[in-house]
């Protein structure tokens, strides 16, 4: 290719890529403003207009920004960094099928969140600043379980190993959780199953501004990393022979994507899938370039939860699903195609 070819076809590539990036976000805008008008109590465009203006009617004001709003806000943060989360992963162990669930992140958050519930109370003051804390704790120390139980002395770690070494894990955090959760009284009880079929139960301003700090700093730095994760999706030895050192910087990876998980499941629940599925929709669309993949990536997941959780509001009022549900209904059947379609190319 001429110079001037390869400059057409950057060119091209950006303007594709920007069209995706606004599709996403008008999207997502959508899907926000057609959540704000769904629920019990029905709200007509023009009361949201009012209100939204500053002329709304006392109900309408307690309606939209007290309880819808910081709701939608909420799913769109924990579904954007679940994504982030899932897409770091896949690329830290080069498996396309790897999920916050798949290394024990989710086991290890959900067992902090147990305990503190055991122990302090479900409705605790203290919990919107102590369980986001807590459970970045517990999704941290599992990864670095994961990391060091997979890592072979002299040689690193390997990606299998550390996928298989993940499974073990969750096993045995989930099977920890269960023990905990016979010891748990009526409330807490309540409060326990709620979080682990992912329902947002923080849907105040409070635990909005409680989640937004932890993505603002960790979606910036997992940008900052994407040329590093592209290196070492090459494989470890072409990394290494880059400069790059592959288990120090997989070490970060694998600590941010633990950090983002367990700061949203923290106010969400445990929601699945959510990091499997936007990083292989991204990656169909605008490849495996991480640059523009993990914005898009976390644009899809911000779409996909708060779509989820409409959903979840409205199929059998005046009651609600969980949001968790909704997305494993979606989840479980793509994660099935996916394996089918993995088996299918390992045996050509």
């Amino acid at each position: 290719m001429t110079q001037n070819e390869i400059n057409l076809f950057k060119r091209k590539t950006a303007m594709r890529n920007m069209l995706v990036i606004g599709t996403c976000f008008a999207l997502l805008i959508l899907s926000g403003l057609i959540s704000l008008n769904t629920g019990y109590s029905k709200l007509s465009p023009s009361d949201i207009i009012h209100a939204m203006m500053g002329g709304g009617r006392e109900k309408e004001n307690l309606i939209l920004f007290s309880f819808r709003l910081p709701r939608i806000i909420l799913s769109m943060l924990v579904g954007a960094g679940l994504a982030v989360s899932g897409c770091l992963l896949q690329g830290v162990t080069k498996n396309p099928l790897a999920d916050p669930g798949l290394l024990g992140i989710h086991s290890g958050a959900g067992l902090m969140v147990v305990l503190y519930v055991l122990f302090v109370g479900p409705r605790s003051p203290l919990a919107i600043f102590t369980l986001p804390v807590l459970a970045l704790f517990g999704a941290g120390a599992a990864a670095v379980l994961v990391y060091f139980l997979s890592c072979k002395k002299g040689a690193g770690t390997s990606p299998v190993s550390m996928v298989m070494t993940g499974i073990a894990i969750q096993a045995g955090l989930s099977a920890l959780t269960t023990l905990l959760v016979v010891r748990l009284d009526d409330t807490q009880y309540a409060f326990v199953s709620s979080w682990q079929t992912g329902s947002i139960w923080g849907a105040n301003w409070t635990f909005v501004l409680a989640l937004l700090p932890w993505l603002c700093i960790l979606i910036p730095a997992s940008l900052y990393k994407a040329e590093i994760l592209d290196v070492i999706s090459l494989g470890d030895e072409t990394a290494a022979g880059l400069g790059i050192s592959v288990n120090k910087e997989r070490k970060k990876l694998l600590l941010m994507a633990a950090a983002l998980a367990g700061a949203c499941v923290s106010v969400s629940g445990s929601i699945s899938f959510v990091g499997l599925m936007a990083p292989h929709i991204t990656r169909r669309i605008v490849g495996p370039g991480h640059g523009i993949a993990l914005p898009i990536c976390a644009l899809l997941g911000a779409l996909l939860v708060s779509a989820a959780d409409t959903i979840a509001r409205v199929v059998i009022q005046p009651s609600s699903l969980p949001t968790g549900v909704v997305v494993s209904i979606i989840g479980a059947p793509y994660f099935i195609y996916l394996l089918s379609r993995r088996e299918k190319e390992m045996r050509r």
